[in-house]
């Protein structure tokens, strides 16, 4: 069974090496699994939440991209797209929002945080707070409902915004389901055994300490600049150090092999300075860093390069998101207006008013269906398939499961076509 796993990042920063250990390297090597079906997106509404500068999330989004990719993400492989380009996901937060107490949003960490921060302060509980940070649950929701994924990475200070998904997609369910799951229950995912990388002054990488280790930016200078600046005690070349107790050689490790982290520690222990070893930990992770940042900074010289991906992903996600919402603007009573039904002029349907399923081959040597209303407008288009068997397969379940197979279906509605008639078209056969 494939599993769909999406990952989405705040477009707000500029990443560094503790984000790469922690988050981007675990992210893109996961994605690689055959079993795994990973969405990545760059969060841009979510940014807005936290960041006012337009020129700052301009230039955030691009070198988030860019890192991502530089780093590996496999576009063909993976679906990687923007936020902002896909706007049935903002749809969908208006839907959601309307079944959503406020209440739930009241015991919202980050809300609570800024109320709290406002009742010491003396000020309004509310002072401050937006809208976009309040309701920022319900997008997250959004995000992760669109495409029923199953399991989301994150922290666990997110852990209650997925269990808020998961109460949001149960609520939706058993309002308009009418017996159907439209909603996958989301789960989050932590990963243990990720490292989180000190930085200069063994606390956590974060830019809210100034302790970080760039990744890119600025070139293999400010890496060592910045390797140079991590603190160490004062023991001198010849005595040994105690690598139990330095974050210099925890971040070692997050580069190391087995054998050369062994290494490491036991020419400490005999040892080795600590200028020298600063040295060391510059060689590791140029060996690993400096292809990738090459790729960044192609990249960040093209950045029309990352335009162009970026829209192939907003395609391919759209493909999905676009009949799901139609699927869910009907089950809500956002239909369109059909002429009443007519009473039938006979108990028996006839065959010739029933749609039809048309599998064929094209030029291109691939294998195609459609699906056609009885007096053959396209309702379906599919895209290609290997195999005539792959084609029949899919035929066979949109047959037998109707409407709920369109969310993953490889197809596309047909010119002024909507969900819900397809939806009906598809009743029929199971009326056979």
């Amino acid at each position: 069974m494939t599993t769909r796993v999406l990952t989405g990042v705040t477009t707000t920063g500029t990443p560094h090496l503790g984000n790469y250990v922690g988050a981007i390297r675990p992210a893109i090597e996961a994605s690689r699994k055959a079993d795994v079906d990973a969405f990545f997106f760059l969060a841009d509404y979510h940014a807005l939440i936290k960041c006012d500068d337009p020129a700052r999330i301009e230039r955030s989004r691009l070198e988030i991209a860019a890192t991502w990719l530089a780093a590996g993400l496999d576009p063909e492989r993976v679906t990687f797209y923007r936020q902002s380009d896909v706007p049935e996901i903002t749809e969908l937060n208006w839907l959601l929002t309307c079944v959503t107490a406020k209440g739930q949003m009241n015991r919202a960490h980050a809300y609570k945080a800024s109320t709290d921060i406002n009742e010491a302060a003396g000020e309004d509980p509310d002072h401050g707070v937006t809208m976009g940070l309040f309701c920022y649950p319900i997008l997250m929701a959004a995000d992760i409902l669109m495409f029923n994924a199953h399991k989301i990475p994150v922290g666990r200070d997110q852990i209650q915004h997925i269990e808020m998904a998961r109460d949001v997609a149960a609520r939706f369910n058993h309002l308009f389901g009418q017996g159907r799951e439209l909603f996958v229950l989301p789960e989050a995912h932590i990963e243990e055994h990720v490292a989180t990388l000190p930085g200069l002054d063994g606390r956590k990488m974060s830019k809210s300490y100034d302790n970080t280790i760039p990744l890119f930016e600025g070139g293999s200078k400010s890496l060592k600049d910045a390797i140079a600046r991590i603190v160490t005690d004062s023991k001198l070349p010849g005595e040994a150090k105690d690598a139990d107790n330095s974050h210099l050689v925890t971040i070692y490790e997050a580069f190391a092999s087995r054998d050369e982290a062994t290494a490491f520690r036991a020419a400490l222990a005999g040892g080795l300075g600590w200028g020298e070893a600063k040295q060391q930990l510059v060689a590791l992770i140029e060996r690993e860093i400096a292809p990738m940042r090459a790729r960044y900074e192609a990249l960040m010289a093209n950045p029309e390069q990352i335009e162009a991906l970026l829209q192939i992903g907003a395609q391919k996600a759209r493909a999905i998101a676009t009949p799901f919402l139609n699927e869910l603007r009907h089950a809500v009573g956002l239909r369109t207006f059909q002429p009443a039904a007519k009473p039938a002029a006979s108990a028996q349907k006839s065959k010739a008013a029933l749609p039809l399923f048309k599998q064929y081959r094209e030029a291109d040597g691939r294998f195609y269906f459609k699906l056609t209303s009885h007096d053959g407008q396209v309702l379906l288009q599919s895209n290609g398939f290997d195999s005539g068997r792959d084609a029949g397969q899919w035929v066979g379940r949109l047959k037998q499961e109707g409407a709920a197979a369109l969310a993953d279906a490889p197809v596309a509605l047909g010119d002024a076509v909507t969900a819900a008639q397809v939806a009906d078209a598809l009743a029929a056969f199971a009326e056979e």
